[in-house]
């Protein structure tokens, strides 16, 4: 039998220095973890003798730098070779045994430390509460509106569903753009802080390899937010491959912690994520721009003016008080967050649905379409029953869309797809309107066609009261697209407005859409979904039933009731969608006029 080694006493600092007495000499250790393999040792050295000690970092296996360490503390310590090298012996078996627990332990499968936590029993009724309410559309609404925000309705309501949309296959992306100070950081703030702080990241800025690096699920249905589009202008690559293909893999070169040798590693990031970015840009990357919803923020002077009376309110004790509610608002939400399940969502009235296709990347517009409103229907599943179905052996739950979620995406469609698809920034969208409205204010005061009337730069900017480099940028892009023609005098321009269109035709719409309405006697006539046949009648087959070919349907979804107006479940859409548009005519194909996506309008 082998004698046994005696056990060493040694001591382990919190970060991680070792220290080893033996006799009247102290032995202090620091940057083993830096070695990550057993290859190599290199570690800063330090021995004391009462007030003598001698310092150095040394490769505690490489014989040539040991024996200039050990002559050196003999020296300084005045002890003899002999002893200092048996307590070498004895501090490299130690340390050894330290670099190897290490090791191991860096190996071992790291648990997920952004696991969200346990939600309680109050917080968990809170939140079912908010889900399960009638109203859940008009409430976000109203408590995006509470935690800060000023007007911005329909944009926040878009960025609260995309944010909803990272429990789906295919998340929304959406870029918030607007002009410095206007407020596009401040809606992002507030809607990222409804979401559960585990599922949302939050950058400055990114590098273009930082992505890959980020852990194989740890971006997996979640929130990834970039303050400034700019930061991540080297990142976009990558963005643009883990929003369209879900995943990111990179091959790169890296040690084997085992064997210290170059060996090709494989890096792999898990989608979905859903991208939330801001900028101040006008031109940005068009293939990170076409795989975004585009929100552009109000910045006419009575937003400005409703910001500053909000901002004067914040400082009375009503604003105190409102701060205090604001954060219950904000933790019901985060649970509510927590609650949402990844589901499938099957849509019922898919095939009815219509979209302009006279572009290449209304191709890509219409995904966004269609998860839209795959977002609003998740974002209800406790309003609604869960179906099942199987395929290929396995079970697969799902909801399915309602007609009010198709008739509240197609009232944000028009507003946020119809922006993005504007050949104008929306800057540029609005110094055209303004000057529509300058150049039909003096034809009227001088009694002379609008075509007559001529501006100068410096007339616009002290009418609209818009900066001299920002005026700028956006003349010269109405230039460029036609809109304008800048008559030269030396040096000064006298513009001409070319646009011949009424000023609410200035504002981009995007048409093409199947109004939900139109839906019932469609989806009636195709698959008995409503009217008299089965379906909605109480008295016969349930709605929805589970798709024919490859799924069979196991369980069909319960009845669901119809609301009196197929929009009644969200409140502002029943408000502005008159029942009389079921009877009315199909509308006659849109057009485009100077850039403009026109809806046709009715006779």
């Amino acid at each position: 039998m082998p004698p046994s080694v005696p056990e060493i006493p040694v001591e382990i600092s919190e970060n991680g220095e070792l220290r080893l007495v033996l006799g009247d000499r102290v032995y202090t250790v620091r940057g083993i973890e830096k070695n990550t393999s057993y290859e190599q040792l290199r570690v800063w050295l330090k021995v004391a003798r009462g007030e003598f000690f001698h310092v150095d970092t040394v490769e505690l296996y490489h014989a040539k730098q040991r024996g200039g360490w050990l002559k050196q503390a003999s020296i300084e310590l005045g002890l003899s070779d002999e002893v200092l090298r048996s307590d070498l012996g004895k501090l490299l078996r130690v340390v050894e045994q330290r670099q190897d627990a290490l090791i191991r332990a860096k190996l071992q499968p790291k648990a997920p430390e952004d696991a969200a936590p346990a939600l309680s029993e109050e917080q968990r009724e809170g939140a079912l509460v908010l889900l399960k309410d009638p109203r859940l559309i008009e409430r976000i609404v109203a408590d995006v509106e509470a935690t800060g925000v000023v007007g911005e309705a329909s944009n926040a309501l878009v960025a609260y569903l995309a944010c909803v949309s990272r429990k789906l296959d295919k998340p929304l992306a959406i870029l918030i753009q607007s002009t410095s100070a206007a407020g596009k950081s401040t809606l992002m703030d507030a809607v990222l802080a409804l979401m559960p702080e585990a599922e949302r990241v939050q950058y400055s800025a990114m590098t273009g390899q930082s992505l890959f690096y980020l852990g194989e699920t740890s971006m997996k249905h979640k929130v990834l937010a970039i303050a400034e589009e700019e930061g991540v202008r080297q990142a976009a690559y990558a963005l643009k491959l883990l929003q369209s293909q879900g995943e990111l893999t990179i091959a790169s070169t890296g040690k084997d912690p085992i064997t210290g040798q170059l060996v090709t590693q494989e890096y792999r990031v898990e989608g979905p994520v859903m991208l939330f970015l801001t900028t101040t840009a006008i031109d940005i990357d068009e293939e990170l721009l076409n795989r975004c919803l585009v929100l552009t923020i109000d910045e006419s002077r009575a937003q400005t003016a409703a910001i500053q009376q909000r901002q004067r309110a914040s400082r009375t004790l009503d604003g105190l008080l409102a701060r205090t509610r604001a954060s219950e608002v904000l933790a019901t939400h985060r649970a509510a967050q927590a609650l949402l399940r990844p589901l499938a969502v099957v849509n019922p009235y898919a095939e009815p649905l219509s979209f302009a296709s006279d572009r290449v990347r209304l191709r890509r517009d219409h995904a966004k379409y269609l998860a839209l409103i795959d977002a609003i229907a998740l974002l209800h599943q406790y309003q609604r029953p869960v179906g099942t179905a199987e395929a290929q052996g396995k079970r697969v739950e799902y909801i399915e869309v309602t007609l009010a979620d198709i008739a509240l995406a197609n009232r944000l469609a028009h507003e946020v797809l119809g922006r993005s698809l504007d050949e104008l920034p929306p800057q540029t969208r609005r110094l055209l309107q303004h000057l529509v409205e300058l150049a039909e204010g003096r034809a009227r005061e001088q009694r002379v066609d609008r075509a007559a009337i001529r501006f100068t730069r410096r007339e616009v900017r002290e009418a609209i009261a818009w900066g001299d480099t920002q005026l700028k940028v956006h003349l010269s892009r109405l230039e460029d697209h036609e809109y304008l023609i800048a008559h030269r005098r030396g040096t000064r321009h006298d513009y001409e407005l070319l646009f011949d269109c009424r000023i609410g035709d200035a504002s981009p719409q995007l048409v093409g859409l199947q109004e939900a309405e139109r839906l019932v006697a469609t989806s009636t006539d195709r698959s008995g979904v409503s009217g008299d046949r089965s379906g909605r009648n109480e008295e016969r087959a349930g709605s929805g039933r589970p798709s024919v070919g490859a799924w069979s349907g196991v369980g069909r979804v319960d009845e669901m009731a119809v609301p009196a107006h197929l929009a009644a479940d969200h409140l502002s859409l029943a408000a502005a969608k008159p029942e009389s548009v079921v009877l009315e005519a199909p509308l006659p194909p849109p057009s485009r006029r100077n850039g403009a996506v026109v809806a046709a309008a009715r006779n």
